[in-house]
């Protein structure tokens, strides 16, 4: 992939670098809601209701521990630098993504199964959430200021570029180990594969160069921040800055997890499609929000960061339930590209500009930990929605099942009403100089 914007061969790899960091994050994402509906037995009880939940609410662990992980790696970042920080969490990561495809399962080990799963999530949602803001941020500080919304969008893309990668691996690995093939085997070579694109990723990093703002910064400050979280929370002002933005995050977070990232099972569970045609959709729909994500980066350089979300907000919120009823009803499966598609380009791809957003919102001594913070934080309520869509889904398929969709379309419009409140509340950053 190649992009004209002009920038030297350094300020390239460290784009790419940011790029193919949160590409292996979106894989990992994407390769766990696609196994959750064939191998969640191999890990819980075999109540099937029940141990969908406890899949679905291991999967959520690994969310909710990105918080954590924002902080703790942001505050690494701001006192000993972006690259570094980079390398231990794309290391960590790819460690982990590896080894949940080692995992004994409850046939062989019982309760230890389950433990050995939620700790390896734990400590994925730590590494995962250092990994977003130090890439974002050492990218935003390196490019000039003309071409942050486009490359705001394109690093915030890789995300959905690993979603494209793990569906065509999905659908390879499943073609090749089907049935129970797969839950006995191919979903571990799923697993094993996300070595790739982290070691990919580790040896453009290892030519990176430092953040020359960063490096500024350093040389100005008689010492490094030993807290920088605690700097924040000490400062009125930032405090302020980092709920507004939350309102934002918890917003997007909230409507991309119960759109694109409930999908996969919402297809297969609901609409009640095969796992080929759900990996084919999900190909599909991920390149739809591929585009979108780098189209609203784009165009936030050229109207405002806020003004493009606030769009995407409202056109989410008016066209979910003729999408989501386009998609049920729909009789073939070019139809319901169709309307998946355009759902997740609408309800999943307002993220475009937040890399450039957060990176211009908070002042370099802190950016790292703000940003992580804020972008993790959102997950904290935004990650539940899919357990939300199954708790209202459960209860709505046994009254009427044309009731599925409306259910669906509410809690996206719950996402959207929460980012289009968000989006009136913080100001445009598109002029902000990173010093």
């Amino acid at each position: 992939m190649h992009l004209k914007t002009g920038l030297s061969k350094e300020q390239q790899t460290i784009v790419f670098a940011s790029w193919f960091g949160w590409a292996l994050d979106g894989y990992d994402l994407v390769l766990m809601l696609f196994v959750i509906s064939s191998v969640n037995q191999l890990f819980f009880s075999d109540n099937s209701a029940m141990s969908l939940l406890a899949t679905f609410a291991t999967y959520i662990i690994a969310l909710v521990m990105r918080p954590i992980g924002g902080a703790l790696f942001g505050n690494f970042g701001d006192k000993y630098g972006r690259k570094k920080t980079m390398m231990v969490t794309i290391v960590g990561f790819s460690i982990v993504t590896f080894a949940t495809g080692l995992l004994p399962t409850w046939q062989t080990v019982g309760i230890v199964a389950p433990i050995l799963l939620i700790f390896l999530r734990f400590v994925q949602g730590l590494f995962a959430g250092g990994e977003w803001a130090s890439g974002s941020v050492i990218t935003m500080e390196m490019v000039p200021k003309k071409t942050r919304g486009l490359l705001s969008g394109f690093v915030q893309s890789g995300y959905s570029f690993g979603f494209v990668l793990a569906s065509v691996m999905y659908l390879l690995v499943l073609n090749i180990f089907p049935n129970d093939e797969f839950v006995e085997i191919g979903w571990r070579i799923l697993f094993f594969t996300g070595l790739i694109p982290g070691l990919l990723a580790l040896i453009i990093r290892v030519k990176m160069v430092e953040s020359e703002v960063w490096l500024e910064s350093k040389e100005q400050r008689k010492e490094i921040h030993k807290t920088p979280l605690k700097n924040i929370l000490s400062d009125r002002v930032q405090r302020k800055r980092i709920f507004l933005a939350l309102i934002i995050m918890t917003g997007l977070m909230y409507s991309y997890y119960t759109s694109i990232g409930f999908m996969p099972v919402f297809l297969e569970n609901y609409v009640e499609i095969n796992k080929n045609d759900v990996a084919i959709i999900m190909i599909e729909v991920t390149v739809a929000a591929l585009l979108g994500t780098v189209f609203t980066g784009l165009v936030s350089q050229i109207i405002g960061r806020m003004k493009i979300i606030t769009i995407f907000a409202i056109a989410s919120i008016l066209l979910s339930v003729p999408l989501l009823y386009g998609l049920f009803i729909s009789t073939n499966i070019h139809e319901k590209i169709f309307f998946a598609s355009l759902l997740i380009f609408l309800s999943a791809t307002a993220f475009g500009p937040m890399p450039a957003f957060l990176s211009e919102r908070f002042p370099t001594e802190i950016r790292n930990t703000a940003s992580g913070l804020v972008y993790n934080g959102g997950l904290i309520i935004g990650s539940w929605s899919p357990i939300v869509a199954i708790s209202l889904l459960s209860n709505t398929k046994s009254l009427s099942p044309i009731l599925i969709p409306l259910v669906l379309a509410l809690n996206i419009s719950i996402g959207a009403i929460i980012l289009l409140i968000g989006s009136r509340l913080n100001p445009d950053t598109r002029e902000v100089n990173l010093n």
